[in-house]
């Protein structure tokens, strides 16, 4: 490394970038060029793999697969959930506003969770 010290000298000096910009600038100066050899590595590297379109998709129907899956393979326990949350429900006193923030929440939660799903990595 260097043999000199760096201190702080305001709380809001960012020493370690301190250090790194000295580090460079000691070092730009012994470049060795390759003659190109960099470039042509990297002109020679296959092109990155893409995903076919059908991919995404085929992950949501087969989410969508499983969850009707399990709801049909498992009914008591489907039922005995949907009762229960039910149960929940009715319990409370419900209001207009109440029922339209949990729709508000649900439409979020469904478009955060298709945004997430259907992006292009």
């Amino acid at each position: 490394m260097n043999d000199r010290s760096l201190s702080r000298t305001g709380a809001d000096d960012d020493w370690l970038d301190a250090a790194l910009s000295a580090d460079g600038r000691e070092h730009r100066a012994a470049y060795l060029d390759d003659a190109g050899f960099t470039a042509r590595v990297m002109a020679a590297l296959p092109a990155p793999a893409a995903l076919p379109a059908w991919r995404k998709p085929a992950v949501a129907l087969l989410w969508a697969a499983a969850g009707v899956g399990i709801a049909v393979a498992l009914p008591g326990a489907v039922t005995d959930v949907s009762r229960e949350v039910l149960r929940a429900i009715l319990g409370h006193a419900v209001s207009f506003t109440g029922i339209a923030a949990g729709i508000a929440a649900l439409c979020a939660a469904t478009w955060v969770a298709a945004a997430l799903a259907l992006r292009d990595d």
